[in-house]
Parts: C-alpha cells; sequence; structure tokens
C-alpha cells in the first residue's frame, strides 16, 4: 500500500472526483424518473414492480460507485482505491458498451461511454505508474 499519496497528479484526483460526481447525479436521476434508462421507444412497462426495481438496483450502484469515488477523491486515498475503484467504473462501462452494441442501440451513449472508458483507462494507466514509482523507491 502506499504510503506517499500525494504522489498521484492533481488531475487525476480531479478526473475521479468528476466521474464520481456523475455517477451521483446520474444515480439521483434514475431514481426521480424511470425514462432515462427505459426509452419509451422500447416499449417497457414502467409500472412494473420488476422494472422498478431494476431501475432503483441501477440507481442505486450508480449512487454507491459516484460516494466511493468522492469520498477517496476527498480524503486523499491511496492510489491503489483509486485504481479499484476507476477499474470498477471502467468494468460498468465496458457493460454499457456490449449491452447497446447487442441490442442495436448506437447512438450517444454509446458514444458518451467509449470516451469515459478511454478517459479511465488513461486514469488507471497513469496510477499504475504513481505505485510503480513508489514501490521503487522503498
Amino acid at each position: 500500500m502506499s504510503t506517499h499519496i500525494d504522489n498521484v497528479p492533481k488531475w487525476v484526483r480531479i478526473g475521479v472526483g468528476i466521474l464520481g460526481a456523475i455517477n451521483i447525479v446520474f444515480g439521483i436521476m434514475c431514481y426521480i424518473d424511470m425514462h432515462i434508462l427505459y426509452h419509451a421507444a422500447i416499449g417497457v412497462d414502467l409500472t412494473n414492480s420488476f422494472i422498478k426495481n431494476a431501475n432503483s438496483e441501477f440507481a442505486s450502484r450508480n449512487l454507491a460507485i459516484g460516494v466511493a469515488l468522492g469520498f477517496v477523491t476527498i480524503i486523499k486515498g491511496a492510489p491503489e482505491a483509486l485504481i479499484i475503484l476507476t477499474i470498477v467504473r471502467a468494468l460498468i462501462e465496458i457493460q454499457t458498451i456490449i449491452l447497446s452494441i447487442v441490442q442495436g442501440n448506437i447512438d450517444a451513449m454509446l458514444l458518451l461511454s467509449a470516451v469515459f472508458l478511454a478517459l479511465e483507462i488513461f486514469i488507471v494507466k497513469t496510477l499504475i505508474v504513481v505505485t510503480k514509482k513508489e514501490e521503487a523507491g522503498q
């Protein structure tokens, strides 16, 4: 585990904090309005309790990841914690991309997920370099 948490570049902390804030906002928006996830064109019955539960699970997952990212960013958590949480968020982006392609839903959300995934990969690579430098210095 890293002992020098200040070795993480400031832009990485800001980027991870913004990704966390996006997760929090998206989670709250999904609680308020289920149409964000389920577009009217797909014909999903939004009164179905199963769909309501799935929406709540999705929203709570986004909130939990957002709060964890924000918490680790604000308290200047170790780079390893930032790596793990960013990888978790990247896995969700990969899931979104795969589901969009399988459903034939090629739109702006797919492009946005791809952009976020590229940013997350870049952040993880940067953090891995930081942790390797710390390990070499010890």
